[in-house]
């Protein structure tokens, strides 16, 4: 049987083709759930392995549930590490985030697991999920093109060294997290607050003038659209957990109304 190879990043190729990416961020590690979003219309979705109890085995049925649909994944990795880089890579994630990026360096060990000697440090398996089992022949020499490095800038700290770590090739993009970002600036719990906005609206532009896309998890559908008009590449409007659980908490709240017992 011959597999057609395919090594263009979808998520590379999406951003080449529009102005702007929207995404859904998905914490309930339902594969139903994944699925049922992956044909709501969105352009992206995030596995979110960092704050949800997604294993690695609940990944590679995430991911599968999403290759049906037109939606790409973006996985969230628990931590920037090598063993956890390789450990995706082989089960087929291509487009990887990776939490709390402080420096150069950390940006570069990141770039470094992800490709293979000598340009990197990942390990070698013949057969995984990314290499269709090996019957991708060519995967090991065209790995690096199927991939795309996200990495999070959370704090002060990091956006003080911005530069040093957009400018690390084989960063892709920069992703903005308002929620660790707000704590960082002495404003916990409030990510909404319009010194964050401006803070990630300017570190935006800062990487793009460098070539590289940036993104961000707005708090809301009201800065989502804030962050869509004022450029970024690739904007979370909500999460799963958000849009069950207001949702039923609204729903509750009327009928609990209509239902009170008579005074």
């Amino acid at each position: 049987m011959t597999i057609q190879d395919n090594f263009e990043n979808p998520f590379r190729k999406a951003l080449a083709k529009k102005e702007v990416l929207t995404g859904i961020w998905s914490m309930l590690n339902s594969t139903n759930v994944i699925e049922g979003l992956g044909w709501a219309g969105f352009d992206w979705l995030v596995i979110d392995a960092e704050h949800s109890p997604v294993s690695l085995h609940d990944a590679m049925a995430h991911l599968r549930a999403l290759s049906a649909t037109p939606t790409i994944p973006v996985v969230r990795l628990p931590w920037n590490d090598n063993v956890l880089i390789k450990h995706y890579l082989d089960i087929g994630a291509q487009t990887i985030m990776l939490p709390l990026v402080q420096n150069a360096k950390e940006a570069q060990a990141a770039v470094s697991a992800m490709r293979y000697p000598p340009g990197g440090m990942r390990g070698f398996a013949a057969m995984h999920r990314a290499s269709r089992y090996g019957h991708l022949p060519r995967y090991v020499e065209r790995a690096e093109e199927t991939l795309f490095a996200i990495v999070q800038v959370e704090t002060v700290e990091a956006l003080e060294r911005l530069d040093e770590i957009a400018s690390v090739d084989g960063v892709d993009a920069v992703f903005f997290g308002p929620g660790d970002l707000s704590a960082s600036m002495g404003l916990l719990g409030k990510p909404d607050q319009a010194e964050v906005f401006d803070r990630i609206v300017e570190a935006s532009r800062t990487v793009q003038k460098l070539g590289k896309s940036t993104g961000v998890l707005a708090p809301n559908t009201d800065h989502a659209r804030r962050y869509c008009g004022a450029g970024v590449n690739f904007v979370s409007v909500a999460t799963d957990c958000a849009l069950l659980f207001r949702n039923a908490d609204a729903l509750a709240a009327d009928f609990a109304a209509i239902t009170a017992p008579a005074k």
